[in-house]
């Protein structure tokens, strides 16, 4: 396959995350509302150029009281800092379909470089002739080093939110005509 452009089916992908809850559990949720805008050749994503968007306001952790706590300042503060942005800066393939993409994520105003491991899971056309292609990707984060530093000290030591998110993206996306 050549270069080309590649639009994310968001019907058919996911953005979910894990976080530790009290040190003794996880917690998971997911983002319902993301774009892309994709540039690669899928069967060498090493000069591919991506651009990711997810809207922060799209959380969903199956808790509306939760949810809707870390719209606010105390986490995302969606108000002033709607969206997540990641735009891929390196691209190292690591293995057959495997590739390191490292890149900046914005979050609540603050630029971090960060690495996802992806996989490029195939192609294929669906029943209407349209070409697709499905990329897995999965990497952490910390959410202190974007300012997220909200928190509660345990009483029997510990905190009641981890540091680490743990990030895992399945993404299914048509070839632009």
């Amino acid at each position: 396959m050549s270069t080309s452009k590649w639009l994310v089916d968001a019907t058919h992908s996911s953005v979910d995350f894990t976080i530790k809850h009290m040190m003794i559990a996880k917690v998971k949720g997911t983002f319902h509302e993301f774009s892309a805008e994709i540039q690669a050749d899928p069967n060498d994503l090493t000069t591919a150029n991506i651009r990711f968007d997810v809207t922060l306001a799209s959380i969903d952790t199956r808790n509306a009281d939760r949810d809707n706590h870390l719209r606010t300042g105390d986490f995302f503060d969606i108000e002033h800092y709607p969206t997540l942005t990641f735009q891929s800066t390196s691209i190292v393939k690591t293995g057959d379909g495997e590739y390191d993409v490292t890149g900046n994520l914005t979050l609540r105003g603050l630029t971090r470089p960060e690495t996802f491991s992806v996989t490029y899971e195939g192609s294929g056309k669906d029943p209407w002739g349209n070409e697709k292609v499905g990329f897995s990707a999965k990497g952490a984060i910390s959410r202190s080093s974007y300012g997220l530093t909200y928190n509660a000290v345990l009483e029997t030591g510990g905190v009641l939110i981890g540091d680490e998110v743990k990030v895992a993206i399945e993404l299914e996306a048509a070839k632009a005509d």
